[in-house]
């Protein structure tokens, strides 16, 4: 389980219709929703300076939240929706949907690497390269993982760690059908550059045609 879910508080909307949202607005909120879950819809108001702060961290629409009401129980929300001011492009309204244990979620999980005392392309200098940080998953509700462990003990420099050799939790599975790159070992800059150099030099030793030509003439 995930042991650190957010907490998103608000408070509950007295009012309804576009009046009520106006006057949210002017007093710094923002008007949203919640609902799902087989309970009513219950309207909300959330400070407008701490949901900005959380769409600038990003992923907002991929986070689980714990929403916390007063007068109400605390549930397990994703947002659905941000409308947006078409001019300044700040929140006008927030919808939110209740998440039962069993529902399925897209969530961005952390990635995790062990293994890298043993890691032989390490031992010889090689570089390792996380080139995703997070995986987003397909999760259930009740078994969102706290993140995803990629095992590099093996890998040798020029190997590369992807999803397909990547035990995930029961019940999950990548948004992404492919199977891609989650972390890599690379050679040391110092031995690339001289590879490079290398490759460089016997290109200048291989003869042109011309030359080749002069030569053969040469030698006739």
């Amino acid at each position: 389980m995930a042991g650190e879910i957010p907490d998103l508080i608000a408070t509950e909307r007295t009012g309804t219709g576009k009046g009520a949202a106006r006057q949210a607005r002017r007093d710094g909120l923002v008007p949203g929703i919640i609902y799902g879950g087989g309970t009513d819809p219950l309207p909300i108001n959330i400070p407008f300076n701490v949901l900005l702060k959380r769409l600038k961290q990003g992923r907002f629409l991929s986070t689980l939240f714990n929403m916390k009401v007063e007068g109400h129980d605390d549930v397990r929300v994703i947002c659905r929706n941000v409308q947006r001011d078409v001019v300044k492009d700040l929140p006008t309204h927030v919808d939110f949907m209740r998440l039962k244990r069993t529902s399925k979620v897209n969530l961005f999980i952390p990635v995790e690497i062990v293994g890298e005392d043993a890691a032989p392309g390490l031992r010889k200098g090689g570089v390792l390269t996380l080139v995703r940080p997070e995986v987003e998953l397909i999760v259930t509700a009740a078994d969102i993982p706290e993140s995803v462990t990629v095992d590099i003990s093996g890998m040798e420099i020029g190997d590369t760690a992807t999803i397909s050799g990547v035990t995930l939790p029961a019940g999950a599975k990548p948004t992404i059908d492919r199977d891609f790159v989650i972390a890599n070992i690379s050679a040391p800059s110092g031995l690339a550059s001289q590879d490079d150099e290398e490759g460089a030099a016997e290109a200048d030793e291989v003869p042109t045609t011309a030359e080749y030509e002069a030569e053969s003439a040469t030698e006739d």
